[in-house]
C-alpha cells in the first residue's frame, strides 16, 4: 500500500488540482477589484492578475483587515513588480462600509473593468451583520449585491467588463427560505452557508438576464458564477472539526493557487467574452442545481434583496 500511494501520489494530486486557466490574456490598463483578496484564493487571483502584461492591471484588494491586506499586497508587489496593487477598506458585514468603499473608489478611480466578488464566510455560529442580516446571507450575498449595485455604472462605462461571483458546489444543498431569511426560527450554520451560495448563483443568473439587450454586443458585459473546488484555506476557521479534517486531508484538497484558477478563468478567458449567466468549475461549465435555475426564485430574491438594502435596482 505505501508503494502504491507513493507511485499514485502525483496522479492523485493532478486530479485534485483540477482545471487550470490557460489564457495568456494581458491586462494592461485594466482596473480590477477583488474582495477578500488578503488571503486564500482571492490573494492568488490577485497575484495572477497583477502580472499579466508589462504595464499590468491596477489590482485593488478590498478587505476588512487592512494589516493583512497590506502584507498580501506587499508580497504581490515584490513578486510581480507591479506597484499598482493597492488595499482599500471594505467590510461586507456593514452596508455603511460598503457605501464608503464605493464612494471613495468612484471618486479616486475613473475606470473599473473586472469585479470579482470573492470574499465570504463559512460555518459561522449564529450572528448578525451591523444591519441585522444573518451573517452568511449578509456577507456572502447581500454585501456583494450592494457592492455590485454601487459599482455597476462604472463597469458599464468601461465595458467590456466582467463580474465574477465566487459561489460553491454547496449551492446544491441550499434553499432560499423567504419565510426565515435570517435564520431566526431555525438555524444550521452548514445550511446557512449553502443557502448563501445558492443566492450567489441566483443573483448571477438574474443579473445576467437584466443586462441582456442593454449593450450593442453582449460581449461588452458579462456576469458568471463559479465553484473554486475544495480548497485548503482559512474559510473553515469557524469550525474546529472542519479545521482538523482539512489538515488531515490537505493532500486531497486544492491549494489556494489551484482553487483560484476558475476565478481567473472567468475574469479573463477570451472564450467567455460573450458567455454570461453561467456557472463554472475547474475552468469549464458545470451543472447547476434545479433551485439554481429557478427564475421565479431569482426574481423574488432580487426584489427582496433590494428591499432589505433600501435600494431600487431596475
Amino acid at each position: 500500500v505505501p508503494v502504491f500511494l507513493f507511485v499514485a501520489a502525483p496522479y492523485i494530486r493532478r486530479y485534485v488540482a483540477g482545471g487550470r486557466c490557460k489564457s495568456t490574456a494581458r491586462l494592461e490598463g485594466k482596473v480590477v477589484i477583488i474582495t477578500g483578496a488578503n488571503t486564500g484564493i482571492g490573494k492568488e487571483t490577485a497575484r495572477d492578475l497583477a502580472q499579466r502584461g508589462k504595464c499590468s492591471a491596477r489590482v485593488i484588494i478590498a478587505c476588512r483587515d487592512i494589516a493583512k491586506g497590506e502584507a498580501a499586497a506587499s508580497e504581490i508587489r515584490a513578486e510581480t513588480r507591479n506597484q499598482q496593487v493597492i488595499v482599500k477598506k471594505l467590510d461586507l458585514a456593514d452596508t455603511k462600509s460598503i457605501r464608503e468603499f464605493a464612494e471613495k473608489f468612484l471618486a479616486e478611480e475613473k475606470e473599473l473593468h473586472i469585479l470579482i466578488n470573492n470574499a465570504g464566510v463559512m460555518l459561522c455560529p449564529y450572528s448578525k451583520t451591523a444591519d441585522g442580516f444573518e451573517m452568511h446571507l449578509g456577507v456572502n450575498h447581500l454585501g456583494h449585491f450592494l457592492l455590485t449595485f454601487l459599482l455597476l455604472e462604472r463597469l458599464k462605462q468601461c465595458a467590456p467588463a466582467r463580474i465574477v461571483n465566487v459561489s460553491s458546489l454547496a449551492h446544491h444543498g441550499g434553499r432560499i427560505r423567504f419565510h426565515d431569511l435570517h435564520g431566526e426560527k431555525c438555524y444550521n450554520r452548514g445550511l446557512a452557508y449553502c443557502h448563501s451560495k445558492l443566492a450567489n448563483v441566483l443573483f448571477t443568473r438574474e443579473l445576467a438576464r437584466r443586462l441582456q439587450g442593454k449593450f450593442q454586443r453582449q460581449a461588452e458585459f458579462t456576469a458568471n458564477a463559479l465553484h473554486p473546488g475544495s480548497v485548503y484555506s482559512e474559510l473553515v476557521r469557524h469550525s474546529f472539526v472542519m479545521t482538523w479534517l482539512w489538515k488531515i486531508f490537505s493532500f486531497f484538497l486544492k491549494t489556494p493557487c489551484e482553487g483560484a484558477q476558475t476565478s481567473i478563468y472567468c475574469a479573463i478567458a477570451e472564450e467567455l467574452d460573450s458567455v454570461t449567466g453561467q456557472y463554472f468549475s475547474d475552468c469549464q461549465p458545470a451543472y447547476v442545481s434545479p433551485r439554481g435555475r429557478d427564475d421565479k426564485t431569482a426574481k423574488k430574491l432580487w426584489s427582496v434583496s433590494c428591499e432589505l438594502l433600501g435600494i431600487q435596482w431596475d
